[in-house]
């Protein structure tokens, strides 16, 4: 089973890298416009995302260590 929940977890760990991307993308593209504030609230977003990604790393990692 844990095999299982490493690749889950993997995958979860790679969604998040593209959601960051998605983010970044999306408010890049209002920095420059009157709806900058799209930016500021996709940044924070991309924050809560990479703090997410982070939790999930390590929790693969503490899941690697126990198998």
């Amino acid at each position: 089973m844990s095999q299982s929940d490493l690749a889950e977890l993997s995958t979860i760990g790679a969604q998040l890298d593209e959601l960051v991307t998605r983010a970044v993308a999306v408010g890049d593209r209002y920095r420059e416009s009157p709806d900058s504030a799209i930016t500021s609230d996709l940044e924070l977003a991309e924050r809560s995302l990479v703090t997410a990604r982070r939790a999930v790393a390590r929790a693969t990692r503490t899941l690697a260590d126990s198998v």
